[in-house]
């Protein structure tokens, strides 16, 4: 079992998402925000790989606008050695990567321009694993989508323009059950049709549900999973934030219910994203919990990279800095 974050580490001096904005757009700014993403990325993996955390959710905006129409630079050639090297560090250290694509990814939209749109997104975030050399054990990760008042055409809309996107997109996306529209059995309908695996999200399930006790829950979605084409199930956990409204993920993990839920996986083998707003603080104590309990791998040896760089002893003092940008 593998234990991650989503996007970002709260502690460290460097962004993976660097951008820009569009009215802004040249290709010196898209190479230089792609250049210090790239390289934070593989600090921050660096890192996680020392402390034993080994599923990373990467952020959307690697590459700024990398589906928007402005973008034609051919950043898929300028930085495919860098991409390459990030995915041999990968898979050198067993890490398990994916995306989540921004809520405007909806499969299931009317919109014909939206559809577009949201498939273009996919093949962009796609072609960003298909460069690290991943294969398809690395996921996209999206939601079924909207209602749009009639459930039964929702769900078929999705599948049907599901059957239209590129082979090497369809081998990563997987869908993940929601706390509003669609549970886990829209899910496994959705499943029947198409064959995509189910991204099971036990917070959301706690929230929506007909009525299906955990274990069981679990235990369906793991069943959507092919153990090599896809991989060890991932799913996301969090649970519910004290005294705020019905569905706010809680800012810190609580180890009592993490201890439950780990109960309730019974022998089952996931890779586990904390969808929790401290991040990596959280994510540290959950795989402490479960070296404690023989589910994950003991703790690395050897020095733990920091999560700050030195200072540049070359950098102009902050006072002077700050009157030379008036300037």
């Amino acid at each position: 079992m593998k234990i991650g974050y989503p996007c970002v580490n709260e502690a460290m001096d460097c962004s993976a998402a660097n951008t820009f904005r569009l009215a802004s757009y040249s290709e010196e700014r898209l190479i230089t925000a792609v250049t210090a993403n790239l390289a934070c990325l593989r600090r921050l993996l660096e890192w996680n790989v020392a402390q034993g955390l080994l599923f990373f959710r990467m952020g959307s905006g690697i590459v700024p606008f990398g589906s928007h129409e402005i973008n034609t630079f051919p950043w898929q050639q300028h930085f495919g050695e860098e991409f390459r090297a990030l995915g041999d560090y990968i898979k050198a250290n067993g890490l398990r990567v994916s995306f989540h694509p921004d809520q405007f990814v909806v499969l299931n939209s009317p919109s014909p321009a939206i559809v577009q749109r949201s498939i273009e997104e996919l093949i962009y975030q796609g072609s960003m694993l298909d460069l690290m050399g991943l294969d398809g054990t690395a996921k996209l990760q999206i939601h079924v989508g909207g209602l749009y008042g009639e459930r039964e055409l929702a769900i078929s809309r999705f599948a049907a323009v599901y059957a239209t996107l590129p082979a090497a997109v369809r081998a990563r996306v997987v869908v993940e059950n929601d706390d509003r529209l669609f549970p886990l059995r829209d899910c496994l309908d959705l499943h029947a049709r198409t064959g995509v695996p189910i991204l099971f999200d036990n917070f959301h399930h706690e929230c929506l549900n007909q009525g299906e006790p955990m274990h069981e829950a679990l235990r369906l979605a793991a069943a959507t999973w092919h153990p090599t084409a896809d991989g060890v199930p991932m799913m996301d956990y969090s649970s519910q934030a004290p005294a705020e409204r019905k569905g706010k993920h809680t800012t810190s993990m609580v180890e009592e219910l993490f201890r439950g839920f780990v109960s309730e996986l019974q022998g089952l083998d996931f890779d586990m994203m904390l969808e929790i707003k401290d991040k990596e603080a959280s994510a540290l104590r959950a795989v402490a919990i479960l070296r404690e309990l023989g589910l994950a791998a003991p703790a690395p040896e050897g020095p733990v990279p920091p999560l700050a760089l030195p200072p540049d002893p070359n950098a102009a003092p902050k006072a002077r800095a700050k009157k030379a940008a008036k300037s």
